[in-house]
């Protein structure tokens, strides 16, 4: 049996009570939380990003071209086919070869007139080339010939060379126009001496 002076009183238990509170529960700190890792991005996979970048502005890049290429025009500029070559004075009795290369003519001075042989073969269309010591004109391609006046003797063209359009302006200066050609068909009319095939020297 208990003696009575082992008894607990309750005021003295529940001073126990109040004088041993319950321990608070350990909160966790967020700034003691780790930092996930950064994903690290191999070189192959910048290499592969920055190829699809540029593919993808070169696209855009060339439409926006093709885009602004509609506002300008799509016109061919050629040389203009009337032009001066000087004045009768600057050229020698003979055959000038000056203006083969750039306006594709001879100019030819004879005793008492010039006129101007346009440089294209009758047969296919190809450039002949004049011969000064064979004193004519000669064709590379399927080897026409011509007199020094662009009459056809030999080879395959069917008829004489045209002569382009000549005459002298309010200077005195020869203008040429190679839009307008004087030509002799075969066994047709000559228009070597229509006016305006020539000027008189």
């Amino acid at each position: 049996m208990a003696n009575a002076g082992d008894a607990v009183s309750p005021t003295t238990s529940s001073q126990a009570a109040v004088a041993s509170p319950a321990k608070p529960v350990p909160r966790a700190n967020p700034a003691a939380k780790s930092k996930p890792a950064t994903e690290e991005v191999s070189p192959s996979v910048k290499i592969r990003r920055r190829i699809i970048w540029s593919c993808v502005w070169g696209f855009i890049g060339a439409n926006l071209l093709m885009f602004l290429r509609f506002f300008f025009p799509r016109a061919l500029f050629e040389p203009s086919t009337v032009f001066k070559i000087g004045y009768p004075s600057d050229f020698q009795p003979g055959v000038d070869e000056r203006f083969k290369g750039q306006d594709r003519i001879w100019v030819v001075r004879e005793a008492d007139r010039m006129f101007v042989i346009y440089a294209r073969c009758t047969h296919l269309g190809c450039t002949p080339d004049w011969k000064p010591a064979e004193h004519k004109f000669k064709c590379p391609c399927h080897g026409s010939g011509y007199t020094p006046e662009g009459i056809n003797f030999e080879g395959p063209a069917p008829r004489p060379m045209d002569r382009a359009h000549v005459e002298l302006d309010a200077t005195g200066q020869i203008v040429v126009d190679t839009s307008r050609l004087y030509s002799w068909p075969k066994g047709g009319v000559d228009h070597f001496n229509d006016p305006g095939s020539f000027v008189n020297v």
